[in-house]
This record gives structure tokens, C-alpha cells and sequence, in this order.
């Protein structure tokens, strides 16, 4: 079975907490005293606290253009996956000692909030020491569900070539698309929960020389799935305007976990004999605090096997791909009981649901 080896995360150095946030978009958005009152309510109530950006709050401020936005984006997204690699490279906490980055067979970038070519991953091959026949496997435009593709794309990858490591990066710097003018409530829900962060994945085939590295706390992955929801596009993703990346959100996300996700989640764990009421813990990605309340009423659970989703929300939140990867750190933290069943799922543009089984 394909290994989670270790994680490690590249967090932004700009702390913003909710407030000030909140605070901040008075003072930015050309809306009237009646319209700001009217949409204030969706910052106390998207259960954020906190979040880190890659920009201070002067550059918030300031109007700048798609190419100014991306130039950031790159040499963000460059230091921020490089201090996640490097980390999950090297974090004893979950691997006995350091793995060399000329043991990495593929690396796979997962990101949605800038654009590069050649790929972000060719970048960061040459500033540390990759072995020039790895594999590159960049990933763009799958927003919040990249980062459990990401994992079973490497799971995939892993299956077929079972004596080799990769390293999946999840990198998303929504704060560098911000849009000062863009009074839609979707940017305005954007603005309340989106956050700057970087999650690496180390995972190791069944035959992988690595594999006596991981320490026994480290999960393993026993099947993953995709489904994809037919004339559903214009639910979640971005505009591309002259302007740079526009979001969109529908009020609508919520109410697809039920039918959508649930019957999703019923057919994966029907496939592999996994009775609902029995799994673990769900390593969900938290679009936002009514996408996990859905996730909770649709299968009538306790909040608790979301705890680490609603905390990393809290925290950090919504980070897009990388958001899950954080979410499954915090999990990995914890002395799970052995051959207990996890589940890591994400909703994403498309509108998409991938489901990972983890088994402790």
C-alpha cells in the first residue's frame, strides 16, 4: 500500500485576524454605510478567527495588475513551497531521518491562484538537488478539491511504480487575486475566508527503500475516487478578467454535500465494505463552516470527527488545495487507533468530489 511518509506546511508570515479584516474592507470597498452593514455579517459568521497572507495590508490597499499579481504569486509561491518541502523532507516527527531530495521520483504541484510556465515545479527543481529524471506533474484549476486529487493522482503514480517516492506540493496565495472593486458577494465570502498557505506531502510505494523510514503513526492509503457533477461548472471556480482571477461562489455549494457528496461517500465506502457509522475521522477540506455543518446533518455524525477541519478553518482558512493538507498534519498529530478507517474528501470546481479511504 501506498504511505503518507510526512507533511510539511509553508506558512505566510502576515497574520491577519478576523477583525482587522473585517475592519480593513470597510475602509476598501466603494460601498455605500446600508450595503457594508448588510454584508459585515459574513465575516462574524464564517467561524475564521485568523489568517496568514503572503502581503501585508498595504498591498491590499493598493490597485495593481494581473501581471504585478502574478509576478508575486511566483516568488511567493517559490519561498513558501520550498519551506513546506523542505520540512516534510525533514520532519522527525513523522519520519525516522531526513529523505535527500534526490530520492523524490515525481514531484506533483497542485495550484489555482497563479500561473507559470514552465511550471512552479521545474522553478523549485532547480533550487534544490532533484535528480534531473524526475518526473514534474503540475496540476491547475482544480481550486479547493487540488489537494486530495493531488494525493490520489501520487497514489495512482505510486500503484504503477511501487520502488519509487513522490512529493506533492499544494501552494495557493488567494490574497494575491484580491480584488478591491469587485463588490459581488462572492467576493466578498472570498475575502472573509480565503487565506495564504503551502502543505508537502512525502508518500512512498509499497517497495520503496524509504518505506522503514516512516514512523507507525503515518497512514496509509487504500482507495481514492472522483465524481464529477455533469453541467455544474458555474458553481465554483474563477472569471479571468483584464483585471486578474475574479472568484466565484454560488450560494448553492452547501446544499450539494446532500445529495452530491453523500451519495458519493455512500458508494465509496459501499465499494470497499466500509460501513459509514464506523469510520474514523474525516479529513475534510472546510470549504467554510456551512459546507462542514452540511457535512455533519448529511450524515447525522458528531462534529467531532471534523474537529481538525472546523480548527484549521478557525486558524488558517480556507487555503484552497493546501487547506487539507493542514487538516490531515493536525490528524497525523494524534495517536490514531491502528486499522481505524479515515476518510479525506474535498469539494471543488467542476463541481467535483474526490474521496481518499485512509486506513491507521
Amino acid at each position: 500500500m501506498t504511505q503518507i511518509a510526512s507533511v510539511g506546511l509553508g506558512i505566510p508570515k502576515h497574520r491577519f485576524p478576523q477583525e482587522y479584516v473585517k475592519q480593513l474592507i470597510t475602509k476598501i470597498f466603494p460601498l455605500n454605510k446600508e450595503k457594508m452593514a448588510k454584508y459585515l455579517p459574513v465575516f462574524d459568521n464564517a467561524a475564521v478567527n485568523e489568517r496568514q497572507l503572503a502581503i501585508d495590508s498595504k498591498w491590499i490597499q493598493q490597485q495593481h495588475t494581473f501581471q504585478e499579481k502574478n509576478d508575486l504569486y511566483q516568488e511567493c509561491a517559490m519561498n513558501y513551497s520550498l519551506k513546506a518541502m523542505d520540512q516534510a523532507l525533514s520532519n522527525t516527527n513523522y519520519i525516522t531521518k531526513g529523505i535527500p531530495y534526490n530520492a523524490v521520483d515525481i514531484i506533483i504541484f497542485v495550484s489555482s491562484t497563479g500561473i507559470s510556465t514552465p511550471s512552479i515545479c521545474a522553478h523549485l527543481m532547480n533550487e534544490r538537488s532533484f535528480r534531473e529524471d524526475a518526473v514534474r506533474m503540475p496540476l491547475w484549476g482544480l481550486g479547493c478539491a487540488g489537494g486530495a486529487i493531488g494525493l490520489a493522482r501520487g497514489y495512482d503514480w505510486l500503484k504503477a511504480y511501487p520502488k519509487k517516492t513522490a512529493l506533492i506540493v499544494c501552494c495557493e496565495l488567494a490574497s494575491l487575486t484580491f480584488q478591491k472593486d469587485d463588490v459581488r458577494i462572492s467576493n466578498l465570502v472570498g475575502t472573509a475566508i480565503f487565506g495564504d498557505g503551502v502543505g508537502a506531502v512525502l508518500m512512498t510505494g509499497r517497495e520503496s527503500p524509504y518505506r522503514h523510514y516512516c514512523k507507525n503513526i503515518s497512514p496509509k492509503i487504500l482507495s481514492t475516487s472522483s465524481r464529477t457533477k455533469k453541467n455544474s461548472t458555474s458553481i465554483m471556480g474563477w472569471d479571468v478578467t483584464n483585471r486578474g482571477l475574479e472568484v466565484v461562489f454560488s450560494k448553492e455549494i452547501p446544499n450539494m454535500v446532500d445529495p452530491f457528496w453523500k451519495e458519493h461517500l455512500e458508494a465509496v465506502c459501499k465499494d470497499n465494505k466500509l460501513d459509514v457509522e464506523q469510520i474514523h475521522s474525516f479529513i475534510a477540506h472546510p470549504g467554510g463552516k456551512k459546507v462542514l455543518s452540511s457535512m455533519e446533518r448529511a450524515l447525522k455524525m458528531n462534529s467531532h470527527k471534523l474537529k481538525h477541519a472546523y480548527s484549521i478553518l478557525k486558524n488558517h482558512g480556507n487555503m484552497s488545495s493546501a487547506t487539507v493538507i493542514y487538516v490531515l498534519n493536525e490528524w497525523m498529530k494524534e495517536c490514531n487507533p491502528v486499522n481505524e478507517k479515515s476518510i479525506l474528501c474535498a469539494l471543488g470546481p467542476g463541481f467535483s468530489s474526490e474521496i481518499i479511504i485512509l486506513e491507521w
